[in-house]
């Protein structure tokens, strides 16, 4: 008996609240009562407001703390100008960019497949995403955006400021004083053989003064003897018997990638003989061509594609691996490698050199 009370406890109110919520509801409408509004944070702010990127490379920045509040939010930059007041705008020219349409995964067999899932948009060169975070697209160039001075000062006259614009229907506020101060592109990665500043061949670490010295690219390096010398080849900051030089070439179809291989004397080493590489397997590439002077592949750029892992990449770079053996004593085989882990940023025809500088590997049997 209690138990139905309960029940019949519970209908009564809910029958006498009903009709006072729709006379609320009601009276909402009849004296023009303000509807509920979102909510917007007081401590709205970013992580950090001085913004780095580097030219020519797609890059994601934020940080933006919504301090809890009410999504979706509106963000829009404005008062782009320079610390002297001249307004800003190399940023905004519209280019087209490569965004991706459907997921890559690294299983695509050929050129056509690949781009099938991307397409080029025309989008401002920066921009900021509906999220709140910031975007530096992959077109950007240093003719289209002024990198920083190439003698390392930063005049506040020559810096790009802008203010962030948030709203939503609880309002809005304006977060004031960004700055954005490129990087001049780097087109590859390693790059620590250019000088960040001008774009030139960077001087070697070990001995800034001298400008007939320079700093190199190490591929990784693993059981090579040098033929003359019949000693063990090493990388490391006195020798450097192994460097890599990523750089352009002339005659491509525009999106080749190509792996030449010399000597001291800059003669070419034939690629097959590194007998024991996996050649179908080293990129993300089709068409391949093998000559007496290099091996060649179509490819899509930027390389990688993605910051997935898959089998030519480790999650944020390219890997390529070069194998050979040869006869040992005792009738064994003796295995050798080098490597090289990297990434390509600017479309068109590029290479890669691996040159031994001080002796050719031993190929030859025991």
């Amino acid at each position: 008996m209690k138990m139905k009370q309960f029940k019949f406890g519970i209908r009564s109110a809910v029958l006498f609240l009903l009709p006072l919520l729709v006379g609320f509801s009601g009276c909402r409408e009849i004296f023009d009562l303000p509807e509920e509004r979102d909510y917007l944070g007081k401590n709205l702010n970013y992580s950090d407001k001085i913004l780095e990127p580097i030219l020519g490379r797609t890059t994601v920045m934020g940080g933006f703390n919504a301090d809890n509040s009410t999504m979706p939010m509106t963000f829009e930059i404005v008062n782009a100008r320079y610390g002297d007041g001249r307004p800003v705008t190399d940023l905004f020219q519209v280019r087209p960019t490569w965004v991706w349409t459907a997921a890559y995964d690294g299983l695509e067999t050929s050129l056509e497949e690949i781009n099938a899932k991307r397409k080029l948009e025309e989008r401002p060169l920066f921009e900021i995403r509906p999220s709140g975070e910031f975007i530096l697209w992959g077109s950007s160039s240093n003719e289209l955006i002024a990198p920083r001075p190439a003698d390392s000062s930063s005049l506040t006259q020559e810096i790009r400021f802008f203010d962030v614009k948030i709203s939503n229907s609880g309002g809005d506020t304006i977060l004031k004083d960004f700055q954005i101060i490129p990087w001049r592109e780097r087109p590859y990665e390693p790059s620590n053989d250019m000088n960040y500043y001008t774009g030139g061949i960077a001087r070697d670490p070990n001995d800034l003064k001298n400008p007939f010295k320079r700093d190199y690219i190490q591929p990784g390096i693993d059981n090579i003897v040098g033929a003359t010398t019949n000693r063990q080849m090493v990388n490391n900051e006195e020798i450097k018997d192994l460097v890599a030089y990523i750089r352009p070439f002339e005659g491509g179809n525009g999106h080749n990638l190509r792996f030449r291989f010399i000597g001291p004397d800059s003669s070419a080493i034939h690629p097959a003989s590194f007998n024991d590489t996996k050649w179908d397997r080293l990129v993300h590439g089709f068409n391949m061509e093998m000559t007496d002077e290099y091996v060649q592949y179509d490819v899509a750029y930027p390389i990688p594609l993605v910051d997935i892992r898959t089998a030519f990449s480790n999650g944020s770079s390219a890997n390529v691996k070069f194998n050979y053996s040869r006869g040992a004593f005792g009738g064994g085989r003796s295995f050798s490698s080098f490597w090289l882990d990297f990434e390509i940023f600017r479309e068109g025809d590029w290479e890669i050199v691996f040159h031994f500088r001080n002796d050719l590997p031993k190929f030859e049997d025991e």
